[in-house]
């Protein structure tokens, strides 16, 4: 299969840093509070991967899952001088085929849901939520839908398209409208426990939003 992240693959980290001033990066780790050694932790399309490399680091047994090959071989440099207690468990393939139903106590999918259109962002978050175990949670970073007055919401939307465009031309990953997590969460019987928003310029444009499995 094309590895559709051959191209942007490697920079994907140093623009999503750029375009967010690092919020991005702040966001996606700003839930691993919640994470406690030995505790078994994935990461759905781990990408370059720092907010795994923290929790392997607070001493999780991490295992991370990614369908490209080129940004598996990111995440392998970025661990490469590394120690960790338990050894970080890759798995190059579609998330869709890890099976290991009721295994972990924390999910993770940071900017991972935006890449599926709606159908398929439902099928996947609720494959996610069957990963975790009976009291587990699920934590999604992702971008917050617009809101404001009609300008706000404008320079909300055009932040938004300009990389949404960027990645449909980049890397063939759908468009789509902003997704209201927290309502798809609370829709898979996910309990919504926990919101964290990060700011860019004068909005809120990312949010951590920590759900609990019934």
């Amino acid at each position: 299969m094309k590895d559709k992240y051959l191209i942007i693959g490697p920079l994907y980290d140093f623009l999503s840093f750029i375009y967010s001033f690092n919020q991005i990066n702040k966001c996606k780790t700003s839930m691993h509070d919640r994470i406690k050694p030995d505790s078994k932790v994935l990461f759905a399309g781990v990408g370059h991967g720092i907010d795994a490399i923290a929790a392997a680091e607070l001493g999780a047994e991490v295992t991370v899952v990614d369908l490209s090959a080129t940004m598996l071989k990111k995440f392998n440099k970025g661990i490469a001088k590394k120690e960790f207690k338990h050894p970080i468990r890759q798995l190059h393939k579609n998330i869709l085929h890890v099976d290991e139903f009721s295994t972990y106590d924390m999910v993770f999918a940071n900017f991972f849901l935006n890449l599926f259109s709606e159908k398929n962002l439902i099928q996947v978050l609720g494959h996610l939520t069957n990963l975790a175990k009976k009291g587990g949670l699920v934590a999604i970073g992702d971008w917050v839908p617009p809101r404001g007055n009609m300008i706000a919401k404008f320079f909300q939307i055009l932040y938004w398209r300009i990389a949404d465009i960027i990645f449909w031309v980049m890397a063939n990953n759908e468009l789509h409208p902003f997704y209201d997590y927290q309502k798809i969460m609370k829709d898979l019987g996910l309990e919504v426990k926990k919101v964290k928003y990060f700011r860019v310029l004068f909005d809120e444009r990312y949010c951590s939003i920590l759900g609990q499995k019934a």
